[in-house]
């Protein structure tokens, strides 16, 4: 069995006269973190639609003995982790068949630290898909609705209100249109786990006419579950994301082909917390109303530096510094140690952890400490607007 990884659910009220279920959950800058009850375990988890699976769940987290394997596919590559089968499983309240679902296990301790929260694994589409259920971002809830209910036969406005249509390829996810100012289409999966605003790969910029055979100026490494990647941002214009037109917007492109030649990335939390989604596996559709009145993110703001912790030598070290950035000009090159960034110690933090450290407003400012033959800098630089356009 082959799920994408990647790139909610707790104290729940019932009525028993609409057959309406909700199921609040909390979230973070990038992410929906929903409390369940696995195999009689409580767990929390990131919330993650891009998942095909139930739930992926920390190795420390004891729910049984492995009953068998499987592989899970990320943007570029995949990687091979046990599984349990499921015996039991609640969202706050409400209880989920746990027929023909199991449980995956591999080390997730790192979620906790990215997300700024207590994180056990991450839960998945599998376990909300035989609903027609409502992600209510203004509200903070799941909301589970009888079969029954029937969105196709809803209006959309498409000026607050939007009907996409669910493509059926990646039938084990949310794929849907998004259209590139050039006419051309692009498979995207619905994906709240994407802790950023979307992202594709350099590639598939290429075929639909957004980018040539040039490098890009400012590139950073990126973390994925399978292992580093080369990734850099690009500002998209006029691009019309499920329905939705966007004038400008910046995403994170891959500079690696994608691991599945049915899909070209992923919509994430950047784009999706704009809106209450309401979907309907069965019907193929997928409600969208935007209740923030924002459709697009803003430009980041970035020093320039790729860094990551070396398990060899049990430090952070700057692996990539891109030409021209504000670490380029302050004089920090690859091969430093990276000890610092504002103030904060980067200790044995993560890829996704150390991208937060680096980003900030465009002209805001910070000190980073760095080591170099033993010698201790500290720097004060000014994060600027990296982007790379066509």
């Amino acid at each position: 069995m082959v799920t994408m990884l990647f790139p909610a659910l707790l104290l729940i009220a019932t009525s028993a006269q609409t057959g309406v279920t909700e199921v609040p959950f909390r979230t973070t800058d990038d992410a929906i973190i929903v409390d369940g009850m696995v195999n009689g375990h409580p767990v929390s988890c990131v919330f993650d639609t891009g998942f095909a699976g139930t739930v992926i769940l920390n190795d420390s987290i004891d729910i049984g003995k492995p009953t068998g394997v499987m592989n899970l596919r990320d943007f570029v590559g995949t990687l091979q982790a046990s599984t349990v089968k499921l015996t039991s499983f609640k969202l706050g309240n409400k209880t989920i068949d746990p027929k023909d679902k199991e449980a995956v296990q591999q080390p997730m301790s790192r979620l906790t630290d990215g997300y700024g929260v207590h994180c056990d694994g991450l839960m998945g589409l599998s376990a909300i898909k035989d609903y027609v259920t409502e992600i209510n971002f203004q509200k903070k809830k799941f909301i589970f609705y009888p079969k029954s209910t029937d969105i196709t036969t809803r209006t959309p406005d498409n000026k607050k209100t939007f009907l996409a249509k669910m493509l059926m390829t990646g039938m084990s996810s949310i794929e849907l249109t998004v259209v590139a100012n050039t006419g051309k289409k692009m498979t995207m999966a619905l994906d709240t786990g994407n802790a950023f605003y979307a992202t594709t790969h350099k590639d598939v910029l290429q075929r639909v006419g957004l980018w040539g055979e040039q490098e890009a100026k400012f590139q950073k490494l990126s973390g994925v579950a399978s292992g580093a990647v080369a990734s850099w941002a690009y500002r998209m214009k006029d691009v019309n994301i499920y329905g939705v037109p966007v004038k400008e917007s910046y995403w994170d492109i891959i500079d690696a082909p994608s691991s599945s030649a049915e899909g070209d990335g992923t919509v994430g939390f950047g784009f999706l917390q704009n809106f209450n989604i309401t979907f309907d596996y069965d019907r193929r559709r997928v409600w969208l109303e935007n209740w923030s009145g924002e459709v697009a993110n803003k430009a980041p703001g970035d020093l320039g530096i790729s860094a990551a912790y070396n398990q060899e030598i049990k430090r952070v070290m700057v692996y990539r510094v891109a030409p021209g950035s504000p670490a380029d000009d302050a004089g920090i090159k690859a091969g430093d140690y990276l000890l610092s960034v504002g103030g904060a110690d980067t200790g044995t933090l993560g890829f996704l952890e150390l991208r937060k450290m680096m980003e900030g407003e465009v002209g805001s400012k910070v000190t980073v400490a760095t080591s170099r033959s033993g010698v201790l800098t500290r720097t004060e630089i000014t994060r600027k607007q990296l982007v790379n356009e066509s």
